[in-house]
């Protein structure tokens, strides 16, 4: 989020991890742009180097030594992270459109690379294909771990650079794994549609790049287009059939096919055409760049060099058009120099009529390879910016606002957000109507709603600021959180009122902050069957949000968990895996994985709707929800109302991707301090065991903590990794009450 106290006036959107976009946010850490809010929407958090990739494939490199890290690195420029894929755009709105949502922007960059074309009949659902590179990843080690199993052959479609570059790659990989354990390697063929392959080079590197894959027993098949693929084989232009049971398509790419109805102009592949100022010609809003943007004068190759070029005239671009400046012009190399590896430390160097090959080109290129990654390194903490001066052109109405917005706010109900802005972003969200017991809902002064005849009102509250950049999944975690005190206690959630702060601002932009956010709540309400009756807004500092939460038991409370109710013999049984407090100040030191993030998030949007249904199922009586007060505070608040103890083995522990990591280095929470405080009710406690700060780590939407009778144990636990909580485990037993005074015995 924007870090200064000023209000931003201007929202920058950029779709895409590719590698101007990354170029882009490495340039903007250093010199953002005063007033304006930068936010990347991506799918995926990690986003490979397409120059290092083919090494990766060969087993060169590691995961993150070929990655950049795009949530960290936006973090560290100070940007909004988005994990979301987009499937559309509103010009006429200004909003780009994803599954769940949309988000609105003034300015918008587009970087998100090639799609794999398979229009040939078969290829969909038996070719595995290059691009885009970012999901790559997950089809290759699927692939190597089917060529491992059994003898095969392996057709790769497309004899450009790229394509013969994978296949050498591939090819030494599996060598050098395969036949020290006495396995066959895989067979291997290339079939090109053009007479030579590697045909945008030069016949010297044509030459060598072909006796090379002869020598390595690869059958080059040329002039033979592929039209159609089948389980185990696939047919070229000329009839024939050829045996292949594994396809790697490396050819055909074209833009998203979002973009055909996006409005803007495209190409006849559905690249975005623009203009030398990397400017779409149909929307000046609109920028485009890498392999997804076409040159309308000056086509270039799909090539990461030209992107990498790009990444300078496209972050100065975006920050003149809001300034109303001129804009640059990108002017492309007509010639740059291309390294190609060939998978066992050499490389081909190829520039016109250049040609050069060996294991010293393989250094070079390795060399700044590791150079150009290095430089999206982060340090731990962000990284210096010197931010240029505001100076964007707004009407007389948004100067009022962000003259309103800096000035020395309210306090009393003066900081309440003004009506219109609150009026405007209710109205933009879903009904929430559909209760019959609902009387007066939303707008009036309160709520009224009728209690359900045999049932008992349960009610809590929770609240606290933001932890996440987005909005729109802070308001999901929100109210989840709120909501698993009502599931603990195996209560129907019901209604819900909000209690929002957000930062002041213009108008327009407080309203999507509100907007987001509870469009983002209200989607886990919704799905547990919980209106949203009300609630109050006000300005503050940082943005935060709370619910009081509604929910019925049955008035006999037949069926109720409360924390009291641990009998001797039980097992203990936690739904979800600890860490989200360790990582969660990792990652505000930027020094946690961006995965490590991703499955975090996901955890606390997981909703324990299901899981308590489970439980109860399972003839559970005791439950809590793991929040702030850890592992151990949690459990003690149910043992000393029970009068048992409780053994933890400290090895069944589900832990976040992570979380040990970020723990031993010392990232601890700010609350971790006053729950370590419950090490005084920790019995034989093993010195200095890397898991005890974990029995600490305050949790945020934290799984549930259940007495499960033993004999249910086994098939709670099964019912509940099916429901999708994969790392629901089984962590302890319940104990009489012994003389001991410490209640929770740790077992290693």
């Amino acid at each position: 989020m924007q870090s200064s106290d000023a209000p931003a006036l201007r929202d920058i959107v950029l779709v895409g991890g590719g590698h101007s976009h990354a170029v882009l946010l490495r340039r903007w850490a250093m010199r953002p742009l005063a007033g304006v809010q930068l936010t990347l929407v991506c799918r995926d958090t990690h986003t490979p180097y397409s120059g290092m990739l083919p090494g990766y494939v060969a087993g060169l490199y590691d995961y993150d030594q070929v990655h950049i890290d795009l949530r960290t690195l936006a973090q560290a420029a100070g940007a909004r992270f988005v994990r979301a894929e987009v499937t559309g755009l509103d010009l006429q709105a200004g909003r780009v459109q994803c599954h769940d949502r949309s988000i609105a922007f003034d300015r918008l960059s587009i970087n998100i690379g090639a799609t794999p074309r398979l229009n040939v009949p078969g290829a969909q659902p038996h070719a595995v294909p290059v691009k885009p590179i970012q999901r790559f990843n997950a089809h290759w080690l699927s692939l190597l771990e089917r060529v491992r199993a059994r003898p095969s052959r392996v057709a790769v479609v497309g004899a450009g650079a790229g394509g013969v570059e994978l296949l050498l790659a591939m090819q030494a990989r599996l060598q050098r794994q395969l036949q020290p354990l006495g396995l066959q390697p895989p067979q291997f063929d290339l079939y090109s549609s053009t007479p030579q392959i590697v045909p945008t080079h030069n016949r010297r590197v044509r030459r060598y790049l072909l006796r090379l894959l002869q020598e390595r027993g690869v059958q080059v098949h040329t002039a033979q287009t592929v039209t159609g693929v089948w389980a185990g084989c696939l047919q070229t232009a000329s009839g024939q059939v050829f045996d292949a049971d594994e396809v790697v398509w490396v050819t055909q790419a074209a833009g998203a096919p979002w973009l055909r109805s996006s409005g803007l102009a495209l190409d006849e592949g559905d690249f975005i055409v623009v203009n030398q100022h990397l400017q779409s010609v149909s929307d000046e809003r609109v920028f485009a760049a890498g392999d997804i943007a076409c040159l309308q004068d000056q086509p270039v190759e799909k090539a990461g060099v030209f992107a990498v070029r790009q990444g300078p005239v496209l972050h100065d671009n975006l920050c003149r058009s809001l300034r109303g400046q001129a804009l640059r012009s990108y002017r492309p190399q007509r010639r740059w120099l291309a390294l190609i590896g060939t998978g066992d430390g050499r490389a081909v160097a190829s520039r016109g009529a250049f040609f050069a090959a060996g294991s010293w080109l393989w250094r070079w290129k390795d060399a700044i390879d590791r150079r150009f990654m290095a430089g999206f390194s982060v340090e731990p903490e962000p990284m210096a910016a010197v931010s240029e001066p505001a100076t964007l052109p707004l009407d007389q109405d948004e100067a009022a606002q962000a003259l309103s917005a800096q000035a020395m706010r309210c306090g009393g109900c003066g900081a309440k957000v003004g009506a219109s802005v609150l009026g405007r972003a209710l109205a933009r969200l879903p009904s929430t109507s559909g209760h019959a017991d609902i009387l007066v809902g939303p707008g009036d002064d309160a709520a009224v709603m009728r209690v359900p005849a045999g049932k008992a009102l349960v009610q809590s509250v929770d609240f606290f600021r933001s932890f996440t950049d987005d909005p729109w999944v802070f308001g999901r975690i929100a109210a989840n959180h709120a909501l698993g005190d009502l599931f603990a206690m195996g209560a129907q959630a019901h209604s819900a009122q909000a209690l929002a702060t957000v930062p002041p601002g213009l108008e327009s932009r407080t309203e999507e902050f509100l907007y987001q956010m509870l469009a983002g709540a209200l989607q886990t309400l919704q799905a547990a069957s919980c209106a949203l009756v009300g609630g109050h807004t006000a300005e503050g500092r940082e943005l935060a949000l709370g619910f009081a939460v509604n929910g019925w038991v049955d008035a006999s409370l037949q069926g109720l968990m409360t924390k009291s109710g641990l009998r001797a013999g039980d097992r203990v049984l936690l739904t979800k895996p600890l860490g989200t407090g360790t990582l969660l100040v990792a990652h505000q030191r930027l020094r946690a994985r961006g995965r490590w993030i991703d499955a975090a998030l996901d955890s606390m949007m997981q909703s324990s709707q299901q899981a308590a249904q489970i439980l109860r199922a399972h003839g559970a009586r005791a439950c809590t929800d793991l929040t702030g007060f850890g592992l151990a505070g949690h459990l003690l608040e149910m043992t000393r109302p029970s009068g048992v103890d409780v053994e933890i083995d400290l090895s069944a522990l589900p832990l976040l991707a992570g979380a040990l990591e970020s723990v031993a280095s010392g990232h601890l929470s700010s609350l971790h301090a006053a729950n370590a405080q419950f090490a005084a009710a920790l019995r034989e406690a093993p010195p200095a065991h890397p898991l005890l700060p974990l029995l600490f780590d305050p949790q945020t939407a934290g799984g549930l903590i259940a007495g499960v009778p033993a004999d249910q144990a086994p098939a709670c636990l099964a019912a509940l990794q099916s429901a999708g909580y994969t790392q629901a485990a089984l962590i302890g037993q319940v104990l009489p009450r012994s003389s001991e005074a410490a209640p929770l015995l740790l077992k290693t």
